[in-house]
């Protein structure tokens, strides 16, 4: 089983991870034995994570919340599917799409 997690540091920065072992994982961020990231931001608590039963989707997974912005990411922390989902909608104009279809534009 392979875990993506969620940290927040006493800076209020978040850090996204994958690991085997989630609390172990943890334990060695919080003594700055993890990444080099969470040896200079201290204080690493986890916040969130979810389970997958490979590592590459996991990696998927992870790949896509660093993608995300802050407000989607802190929605999901906190288990806000409204907010996830006003966040995830499209924001380009309206009908661009059909329009594009209807020119053969690619």
């Amino acid at each position: 089983m392979y875990f993506v997690y969620v940290l927040r540091t006493l800076s209020n920065t978040l850090y996204i991870g994958v690991t085997q072992a989630l609390h172990q994982r943890v334990d060695a961020h919080s003594r700055g034995r993890g990444a080099r990231w969470t040896k200079v931001h201290r204080g690493a608590e986890i916040v969130y994570s979810e389970s997958y039963p490979t590592l590459g989707l996991a990696r998927k997974r992870e790949i896509q919340l660093k993608r995300w912005s802050r407000a989607k990411k802190e929605a999901l922390i906190a288990g806000d599917v409204a907010m996830l989902k006003n966040l995830s909608r499209c924001k380009s104009v309206p009908g661009i799409r059909a329009e594009r279809k209807q020119l053969n534009v690619a």
